[in-house]
This record gives structure tokens, C-alpha cells and sequence, in this order.
């Protein structure tokens, strides 16, 4: 579906803050691509042409950057999109079960949502949250220490409409296309607030500290 005028004349006037946030305009194509993901939730033919358009690309340069990235998606997912990690910690510990329960829980293929448009999942590679394995990501927030009846209940409860908190980070989970404009480039109000480090992550500072253990300032020079 084709921007509307007035839609256009507000992607127009945030690209043109994204882009002179960089010294050359074709650095600001990773965002760009997020904020009309933002607008439309994937990246349609209309949202490669604007961001061709604004940079001075052809859209074949457009295409192929996104494309190479599973964070844009070439169609519609769900208003919560579900990550769940199957790499080497995550799969031993219990990722594998997690997606396999959780797919057949929702009934959908490959990351299709729901007939209820409200949730989406896939796979995913590891996001450096090991110590809290295995994980599941919704709209890049982190749910730690899942199991398939966990991960079952969550996907409910957003299907639900409830209020749904990640366990760490932002305070509130925020839709699919509210995160596209977070990565864009347009904060919201959460950045502050909720706990990014807890005990597994800060295991190895608190064991340092109580044995006296200091980093040696000639290391790495």
C-alpha cells in the first residue's frame, strides 16, 4: 500500500533528521529502514522507494540491505513478535523445546501472525543474554529463563491484551512498530528505567570485588 501525502510529508521530515545525524546521507539507510517499518510494520516496495528516494539510492541498493538483515520484514508480523534463541545455550538448555512447543501452540508458519494479527515468532540468533538462558525476545525486549509453559502463557497473555512487562530493560513492552521507531532513531520515555543487570550478569564484579581482584592497568597496552 502507497504512502498517503500526509504520511509521506511525515516520514519526509523525520528522515531528514535521521540523515543529518551522518556525515555522508547513505550511512542513515539502517534506520531509514526501520522508521518506514514503523510506519507500515514491514518494509513495502513504497517504504524502498522512499528510502532510495531520501538517500539518492537506486532501490536494487536499497533491496539488498534489506534483505540482508531478519530484523526488516518483507511482510506484515504480528503486533508482538516473538524471538526465540535456539543457538548452542539457549538449545541445550531448552530453546529448541521452547519453539517447538510454542509453535505448535500458535499454529502459524515461519513468522506469520496469528489470525488475530496480534503475535508472530522466529528463530533467532544469540543476543548476548546467555546467563539468563534460554531466552525469548518479544519486539527485542528479553523474557529470561523460559520454558515452554512460560513462553505459552506469554504469548496468551499478549494475544490477551494484558499488560506485559520484559524482565529486564524497559519498564513496559512496546508494540512491533513503536520499537521500529525506538531503533529509527526516536526514543521514548523508557531508557531510564527497568533493570538491565541482574544477579548472573553482575556474578563475576561481586566476586571480584570480594576477593580484592583489580583489572592490571598495563593490560592491553
Amino acid at each position: 500500500m502507497a504512502f498517503t501525502e500526509q504520511e509521506r510529508a511525515g516520514l519526509a521530515e523525520r528522515a531528514a533528521r535521521i540523515i543529518a545525524r551522518y556525515p555522508r546521507p547513505r550511512s542513515a539507510l539502517l534506520p531509514l529502514l526501520h522508521l518506514v517499518q514503523a510506519a507500515e510494520g514491514y518494509v513495502s516496495a513504497d517504504g524502498i522507494a522512499f528510502c532510495a528516494e531520501q538517500l539518492g539510492l537506486s532501490e536494487a541498493d536499497v533491496t539488498a540491505v534489506m534483505t540482508y538483515y531478519s530484523m526488516y520484514k518483507r511482510h506484515p508480523v504480528g503486533e508482538y513478535h516473538i524471538g526465540v534463541c535456539t543457538n548452542t545455550l539457549c538449545a541445550v538448555l531448552g530453546g529448541d523445546a521452547i519453539y517447538a512447543s510454542l509453535r505448535e501452540h500458535l499454529g502459524t508458519a515461519g513468522d506469520e501472525p496469528t489470525p488475530d494479527g496480534k503475535v508472530s515468532m522466529e528463530r533467532i540468533e544469540c543476543n548476548a543474554a546467555c546467563d539468563y538462558a534460554p531466552v525469548v525476545l518479544v519486539n527485542w525486549e528479553f523474557f529470561d529463563n523460559m520454558t515452554p509453559q512460560s513462553a505459552r502463557e506469554l504469548a496468551d497473555r499478549l494475544r490477551a491484551g494484558a499488560e506485559v512487562a520484559p524482565t529486564r530493560g524497559a519498564p513496559r513492552l512496546v508494540t512491533w512498530k513503536e520499537a521500529a521507531m525506538i531503533l529509527a532513531g526516536f526514543p521514548d520515555d523508557q531508557a531510564a528505567g527497568g533493570d538491565t543487570a541482574g544477579g548472573p550478569t553482575l556474578a563475576g564484579l561481586r566476586i571480584a570485588r570480594q576477593n580484592g581482584w583489580a583489572p592490571d592497568e598495563g593490560a592491553g597496552r
